[in-house]
């Protein structure tokens, strides 16, 4: 409220403004007013929510944008997919692999695929075939034919075992010499001739000879029998294994050998029924000897007792005899005994058993060998 409506110098002044006032002219200055608050603007600091919300902006871009590039056909040479089929992507883009379920696999080297159907599992059983025996150097058994002198009961004939060095698959190389009849030793004979081995594998507590061709001969019950037994203990003991033996020609189980009906697998018969009771490990037939001459092999024996001879082969005379012994009566134990003196020559070793019925010569093997 003006107190002094009268004043001179109230008066005086609004006088000068609207004087002053008719003075200005008009104009648009909203430019001049942005221009004069930009300069005068201050930062404003941004709060933590809308950088992130900002950022999230940018990597939906990026993504999108990479996917766009990828998902084109103009993709230059050496790209590789970024996810399979089935697969999804985080929000920065980078692919992720789903996982299969209890009732999925995913195949191995493959991380990006998923089957449409669950795989089947994988088995580490052998096949039927089974698994070849290892290549390995050793001195591998190989088991033979012998007669069985002077015996009244039992087998006419009876196993005899040599061993060999082999470089190879020890079970095979043993049973290529047992059908080649490559044995040191004349007295020793196999039925098995003619035959050829294709395999020797192992699958599921079961050993299995294949042969390329079965033996043609035909013989009485109780020889193929024990012959049966040669294949058998030859391939046992060239593997260290017990397990039974099957015989198949070209894959199928073989029904008859030798002429007679033959049950799948083989098993191994008990050694006092097919093994000879009484053999000559050392010296070997046609071994050339110096003396003092030591001579060592296994027997089962009657009262644990064997006898020895040794005859000239050019006057036909014992020019040595005497006993060895086992540690026990009746079980293949080992024996040996030493000859001390011989002249140079060719001889006959005849290791034996006198019989307790009638006191003949019986379960005799025999070595030829040469003393210098």
């Amino acid at each position: 409220m003006n107190d002094h409506p009268n004043d001179p110098f109230d008066e005086l002044m609004r006088r000068a403004l609207n004087a002053e006032a008719d003075l200005v002219e008009p104009a648009d200055g909203l430019h001049e007013i942005q221009a004069r608050v930009r300069t005068q603007r201050k930062p404003v600091s941004r709060r933590p929510w809308a950088i992130t919300a900002g950022a999230a902006v940018l990597g939906t871009a990026a993504a999108v944008g990479a996917f766009a590039v990828l998902s084109g056909d103009n993709r230059n040479a050496g790209d590789t997919e970024v996810a399979g089929p089935g697969a999804s992507t985080s929000s920065a883009g980078a692919a992720v692999t789903p996982q299969p379920t209890a009732e999925q696999s995913v195949p191995p080297g493959d991380p990006t695929t998923t089957p449409s159907a669950p795989e089947p599992a994988v088995t580490t059983k052998p096949t039927r075939a089974g698994t070849l025996e290892p290549i390995t150097s050793k001195s591998v058994p190989v088991y033979w034919l012998g007669d069985s002198v002077g015996a009244t009961t039992g087998p006419k004939v009876r196993l005899y075992r040599t061993f060999t060095e082999i470089k190879g698959r020890p079970a095979f190389e043993a049973l290529q010499l047992m059908t080649a009849a490559k044995s040191d030793d004349p007295d020793y004979q196999s039925p098995w001739v003619g035959a050829t081995v294709g395999s020797v594998s192992r699958s599921d507590g079961l050993i299995t000879v294949d042969f390329k061709q079965l033996p043609k001969q035909r013989l009485t019950s109780d020889v193929a029998g024990v012959a049966l037994q040669q294949l058998v203990y030859t391939v046992q003991g060239a593997m260290q294994l017990t397990e039974p033996v099957e015989v198949t020609a070209q894959g199928k189980p073989a029904t008859q050998l030798f002429g007679m009906e033959v049950k799948q697998p083989l098993s191994r018969a008990k050694t006092l029924d097919v093994q000879a009771l009484i053999w000559v490990e050392s010296p070997r037939n046609g071994a050339v000897v110096r003396t003092p001459l030591k001579v060592s092999g296994i027997a089962a024996a009657f009262e644990a007792q064997v006898n020895w001879r040794i005859t000239s082969e050019s006057t036909r005379q014992v020019v040595a005899e005497g006993p060895a012994s086992t540690k026990e009566a009746g079980m293949l134990l080992p024996y040996s005994f030493t000859v001390k003196a011989l002249p140079a020559g060719s001889y006959r070793l005849d290791v034996f058993e006198f019989s307790a019925e009638d006191g003949r010569q019986t379960s005799t093997d025999s070595k030829t060998i040469y003393v210098k």
